[in-house]
């Protein structure tokens, strides 16, 4: 379960950079509707070669309900890493994804484990340090309403795909998808935003909608091994990845209140999985 958690925040983290890079150079719309329609056909290709049955009854509910929360979320960080700072945006959205699961536990299974609540306050010690990291000459916001909108949303997501059965983990995926397609293309009719990606980008798409599905399906496979907030904590190690990424390939120079901010997520996301862990 914890190698599946950790392969979601790999997948997700890379994911999540190429789409943000992606959304700063094509529509953010467009984007996230190429990534989720290839994440659809790869979901439906997989799920009929694996014989795994349709939806049905509950898992059918919350797979519609995942539908509508990723949608949201996706474009929302998608448009956080697209206009504001990724070392911001990243951390903030993956503190909320790793929260709101985890409190939805502390109401279903009682109080929780003293590492647990020093989780806690380290992440909300973190978003400050993260958020008031000094603004950069580059004339780029801090992306923060995106991030706190993203968070929330990938953490209700969370919180739905974590209600699955085990009957199967691309079927459902085939579902999240097509609400998303459908959510997105009423968006599309009623904002007729531009939304046109250039071929020239389409192997960039097929690459973050391959990534964004591979997270996707570890994570439910996470969520059937184990805990859902002990998966929902590992997955969201993914900003590590996208803010290392951003430095890397991006240059991105970030202050040391930025960095203690970002080393304080990683600690509090392990803090709450040891936390959540222990009998």
């Amino acid at each position: 379960m914890i190698l599946l958690g950790l392969a979601s925040a790999v997948a997700w983290g890379a994911g999540d950079f190429g789409g943000g890079t992606l959304a700063r150079r094509a529509p953010v719309l467009g984007v996230v509707t190429g990534t989720q329609l290839i994440g659809m056909v790869f979901a439906l290709g997989v799920a009929m070669l694996r014989g795994e049955p349709a939806p049905q009854g509950m898992d059918l509910v919350w797979s519609a309900a995942c539908g509508v929360c990723g949608v949201f979320g996706i474009t929302a960080l998608y448009r956080g890493l697209a206009v504001g700072r990724m070392g911001v945006v990243a951390p903030v959205t993956g503190i909320l994804a790793a929260l709101i699961p985890v409190t939805v536990g502390f109401a279903t299974e009682g109080v929780p484990a003293p590492a647990v609540m020093l989780g806690i306050v380290a992440a909300l010690a973190a978003v400050v340090l993260v958020t008031r990291a000094p603004a950069h000459d580059d004339g780029r916001s801090s992306g923060l309403t995106w991030a706190l909108l993203a968070g929330t949303a990938i953490g209700l997501f969370n919180v739905c795909i974590g209600q699955l059965s085990d009957a199967g983990a691309f079927g459902p995926l085939v579902v999240i998808r097509l609400i998303q397609a459908a959510v997105l293309g009423v968006l599309l009719l009623v904002t007729r935003p531009a939304w046109r990606v250039e071929t020239a980008f389409y192997g960039r798409l097929l690459v973050v909608g391959l990534l964004d599905m591979a997270g996707n399906a570890a994570f439910i496979f996470a969520t059937q091994a184990g805990q859902l907030a002990i998966a929902s904590v590992l997955s969201s190690l993914y900003p590590v990845v996208t803010v290392m990424l951003a430095i890397v390939l991006l240059r991105e120079r970030l202050s040391r209140s930025h960095v203690a901010g970002i080393v304080l997520t990683a600690a509090a996301i392990v803090l709450i999985g040891a936390g959540t862990a222990t009998p």
